[in-house]
């Protein structure tokens, strides 16, 4: 009987080891590279079923290279355009700014001087931006895909199916990086 225990136990960790994340599990990975023909400058997208798109840092970002720290974060995009500002309300997300495809929605400065803007990817409304980090600047590096996240953005129900145009799966977003590991001067 002991040995049927440990052989169950030994089975559930195995299972463990396997289970997916929740974000793995309910979002589809989607990839802009080299964003305004800045090199590395890489953004993911994650989509959910209900259209749903969270903008977070691709990993491969300078921003999360070589043990960068975040001096600030200003999603002040000008003078008269702060993302903070945006509010929704009810079902339909009335107020909510409308991003284009290359609407930037925060400024990131390292400690290095780097700066760095990072944009939307996709065309919609914006619903929210994650102001956690504007406290805690290091959930962006230790956790860009989920409590680090940029903004979340609802596409149009017409354009749900389209937005995902011109952006790389995650096959595709590996095959470039491996390009540009090949290269002389990688990112």
């Amino acid at each position: 009987e002991l040995d049927c225990i440990t052989i169950r136990l030994h089975l559930l960790s195995d299972s463990e080891k396997k289970a997916p994340s929740v974000i793995d599990r309910y979002f589809t990975r989607w990839y802009k590279t080299d964003l305004k023909g800045k090199a590395c400058e890489d953004h993911c997208i994650l989509q959910h079923s209900n259209r749903i798109c969270v903008i977070t840092l691709a990993e491969s970002h300078p921003i999360l290279q070589n043990g960068r720290k975040i001096k600030n974060i200003n999603y002040q995009i000008s003078d008269g355009c702060s993302r903070l500002k945006n509010k929704v309300s009810g079902k339909s997300k009335r107020g909510g700014q409308f991003l284009t495809e290359f609407a930037p929605l925060c400024r990131i400065t390292c400690t290095d001087e780097q700066e760095y803007t990072i944009f939307s990817c996709i065309r919609g409304r914006l619903l929210e931006v994650n102001e956690a980090i504007l406290n805690k600047p290091d959930l962006l590096l230790e956790k860009p895909s989920t409590e680090g996240y940029i903004a979340v953005i609802l596409p149009k129900f017409e354009e749900s199916k389209s937005v995902t145009e011109g952006l790389l799966t995650r096959e595709r977003y590996e095959e470039v990086l491996t390009k540009r590991n090949q290269q002389e001067e990688p990112c």
